[in-house]
């Protein structure tokens, strides 16, 4: 007798023995319980997750005779009637399997639309099942519209595809869809598991893992997988199923690997990273198993990083390790590792050896670590976690004798005559120092706008708020048309932004600004420098380090050791000082002073085209207007 293969001998028979699409058998199971039955239906999902088999479990339903003869439409087929033994066999008169894939046009399908007019020969009900349906022509799928929508009562469709986004909306509307989902490698691992004892074998639990991943949610290819295990590894009765066996067959690259790789990235060593890149080439793994690898690894410190009380199967070593690592690797250079593992399997293709392309990426995945642009081997140690460390409580500071107080503007209406006068008026842009208000024309601004990096700037920056203050006076006014006129003078004699200056935030500004001219804070460090405030200095004898105390508006900035990252920038500037942090809100940042500067050279900039006379001609005679977002400063 042939030998059958696992994938067709343990087949299943009946909707107990599905696995994994719990979701589909008990929609079917109460449909035919309460014989609610639509006439077509239609399963998506990827190869090897059941679709023909439930398409060939729901015909034994609906034409089981029972193991007496007596029996009717049923959730539980008997299995030993003629009509079960005959649709296992493929020898049903009444269930009739199309394959689109090469039966795709329409005399294909009319020929079988033809037999819809016949009634069952032996069964109950005429099943029609369509495998790979979406490849269907287009006059194929019009030419049973009809039918497919109004059947007889006696015919049932049964249409399966892995791609249902190439099936017509017609079809689909026409049709109870149901989704088969990919099977879980827990799944596949715990059926892979029974089927082995029913052939009286064994196999290591590490070997069932690298199958039930490398079948990739598809049964079908983990049975397959089983087989050429067992043939591979010459087994006989009795026999047991090896991981390193398993591990040779699919290629895979051993894990131990990959935790090293992502131990030595992590301490940023990169002799011990080349050296294993090396082994791999000499033990000929494949370099895109590598990549995979890393990238499942990864995945799952990510969650471990993501959800600190997720408990640890202690017997399986790869996942004690993956916690070991989560605990090791910073979250951010997590996600940047997996992103970069991702796209390198793109390029091993590109590269004459693959193995020179894995070392590159591996290199580059070195080379961008966040803690790397420092260049302080000490700060290697420094990690950081998504749980904040305890942050020290800044120590009272004597508060500076210049203080400044911000406090909501009150925006009084302006009479008809003020306002004509400021309309005329240059624009002025108001700038409120020590509570005290003045007026500046541009021209005025001098070297406090010229010197401020415009170009070099975060994009969000120019959408922090500024607090609009009056520049013109007068009292209420009574009717509501005077009300409208005034707010609409008002509202043309307000700068466009104000910006609260205080004399500590012209020595943080300055201080800030040299510290980006020198390249000395990236990344967080410089969003804290940047979106900070200093409230106050203090002056301490030498060699105790002065304190400054800075005020930032987001707690998320003062975590990871970003403080101390900013301490040691101002001191290779020569400013030795000891940082303390506190929430509240910061009216005087380098940030809102750089957005300020940025937006009074933006209206300037509108203000010389918009006074351009060949701008004004075209304006006048054709209708012209200016986008003001189209105007941008080189």
């Amino acid at each position: 007798m042939s030998y059958l293969v696992l994938a067709r001998k343990y087949r299943p028979q009946n909707f107990t023995q599905l696995v994994g699409q719990e979701h589909v058998v008990q929609a079917l199971t109460n449909a035919l319980t309460t014989q609610r039955l639509h006439h077509a239906y239609m399963f998506t999902g990827t190869r090897g997750v059941g679709k023909t088999t439930i398409s060939r479990i729901l015909a034994k339903s609906l034409n089981c005779q029972g193991a007496d003869g007596q029996g009717g439409i049923t959730a539980t087929p008997c299995g030993v009637c003629q009509a079960c033994k005959d649709i296992d066999s493929g020898r049903f008169v009444d269930y009739t399997e199309l394959d689109a894939a090469s039966n795709r046009g329409v005399d294909e399908v009319q020929t079988l639309l033809e037999q819809a007019v016949y009634k069952p020969v032996q069964g109950r009900f005429k099943v029609f099942m369509i495998d790979e349906v979406h490849m269907l022509t287009n006059t194929a799928f019009n030419a049973m519209l009809k039918t497919l929508e109004e059947p007889p009562e006696y015919l049932k469709f049964v249409l399966a595809t892995t791609d249902p986004q190439k099936v017509p909306v017609t079809v689909l509307s026409r049709c109870l869809q149901f989704n088969l989902r990919p099977m879980a490698p827990e799944t596949v691992q715990e059926h892979l598991q029974k089927v082995l004892t029913a052939e009286g074998l064994s196999a290591d639990a590490q070997a069932l893992r690298l199958l039930s991943r490398g079948a990739r949610g598809s049964m079908r290819d983990a049975l397959s997988l089983t087989d050429q295990a067992i043939a591979f590894s010459g087994m006989q009765a009795n026999g047991r199923l090896e991981e390193a066996a398993v591990r040779q067959m699919l290629g895979s690259v051993d894990r131990s690997h990959v935790f090293r790789l992502i131990d030595a990235l992590a301490q940023g060593d990169g002799k011990t990273v080349v050296d294993i890149a090396e082994t791999l080439r000499q033990n000929g793994l494949s370099a895109a198993s590598t990549l995979e690898e890393m990238c499942a690894v990864l995945q799952r410190m990510a969650v471990f990083q993501a959800v600190s009380a997720l408990p640890v199967d202690g017997s399986d070593a790869e996942e004690s390790e993956a916690a070991r690592l989560a605990k090791l690797l910073p979250a951010d250079e997590t996600q940047l590792l997996y992103s970069m593992c991702l796209h390198g399997r793109t390029e091993l293709g590109l590269a004459p050896d693959e193995y020179a392309a894995l070392t590159m990426v591996l290199l580059r995945l070195l080379a961008f670590k966040p803690n790397a642009a420092n260049g302080a081997s000490s700060e290697s140690a420094e990690k950081k976690s998504l749980t904040p460390a305890p942050q020290p409580q800044p120590q009272p500071q004597p508060q500076p004798k210049q203080t400044t107080s911000v406090a909501p503007p009150t925006v009084t209406p302006a009479p008809e005559a003020a306002a004509a006068q400021a309309q005329a008026q240059a624009p002025t842009t108001a700038f409120r120092r020590n509570d005290s208000v003045t007026d500046a024309k541009p021209e005025s601004l001098g070297k406090f706008i010229e010197n401020q990096p415009v170009s070099g700037t975060n994009t969000a920056y120019s959408a922090t708020k500024m607090v609009a203050i009056p520049v013109r006076v007068q009292a209420e006014p009574s009717s509501r048309t005077e009300q409208r006129t005034e707010r609409s003078s008002v509202n043309a004699a307000i700068a466009p932004a104000e910006l609260v200056l205080t004399p500590e935030g012209d020595v943080w500004h300055s201080m800030v600004q040299q510290l980006l001219a020198a390249e000395s804070i990236a990344a967080l460090v410089r969003e804290l420098a940047l979106q900070s405030q200093l409230l106050a200095r203090t002056v301490n004898a030498e060699p105790e380090p002065h304190d400054w105390l800075l005020r930032i508006e987001r707690e998320s900035l003062s975590q990871s050791g970003t403080p101390e990252k900013l301490q040691m920038a101002l001191a290779s500037i020569g400013q030795s000082v000891r940082l303390s942090i506190e929430i509240g809100p910061a009216s005087d940042t380098p940030a809102k002073r750089i957005a300020a500067a940025a937006a009074e050279k933006q209206r300037m900039a509108q203000e010389i085209i918009m006074q351009d006379e060949y701008v004004q001609k075209l304006m006048r005679d054709f209708g012209a207007k200016v986008v003001p977002n189209s105007i941008q400063i080189n």
